[in-house]
């Protein structure tokens, strides 16, 4: 089951969810919708086991078990960064028909306490990885391409990442 918000039996729309209501410290919160990451036309994460992590002023981040996702198309890149709450971000390139896609994937493979749901999850950028959808909605991404945030219908703004919002 699931702890994302009900889906309403009747097919409607699920209700706004506005990014000024997630917590700070953020929630991970499972997500039984499925996620679809495809590139160039190659199915590369496939999933209805994803975990979302909600943070005040960011649109989700869709972190997708190892288990569904195409490892054997990730390359591990070089750098890494720090989040206050999750620790650090080693990030992958993504690599199809000889294509690379470069840092189009991130994980965490030792999250600092209260984020371990999150260990060698893989969330994708998706101006980077192709075309991400969520139970078949093709995401728009978060603006500013830092933090990753997908945005689907369900989701109300204003976003933080665009610019002139770092002082939000």
């Amino acid at each position: 089951m699931s702890d994302s918000p009900a889906r309403p039996p009747d097919g409607r729309p699920r209700p706004a969810e506005s990014v000024w209501r997630y917590p700070r410290p953020p929630a991970v919160v499972s997500d039984d919708r499925r996620v679809l990451v495809t590139c160039a036309g190659v199915t590369v994460a496939d999933t209805r086991e994803a975990v979302r992590v909600l943070e005040t002023s960011h649109p989700p981040v869709f972190y997708l078990p190892p288990q569904d996702v195409r490892t054997d198309l990730l390359v591990p890149a070089p750098g890494s960064t720090w989040c206050e709450w999750k620790g650090r971000a080693v990030y992958w390139d993504l690599v199809v028909d000889g294509e690379v896609r470069a840092r189009a994937a991130w994980s965490y493979p030792r999250p600092t306490s209260g984020y371990e749901r999150l260990t060698d999850h893989f969330a994708f950028y998706p101006t980077r990885a192709g075309l991400c959808t969520v139970d078949g909605e093709p995401v728009v991404a978060q603006e500013g391409d830092f933090y990753g945030g997908w945005i689907t219908a369900e989701i109300e703004g204003p976003f933080k990442g665009g610019a002139g919002t770092t002082g939000w």
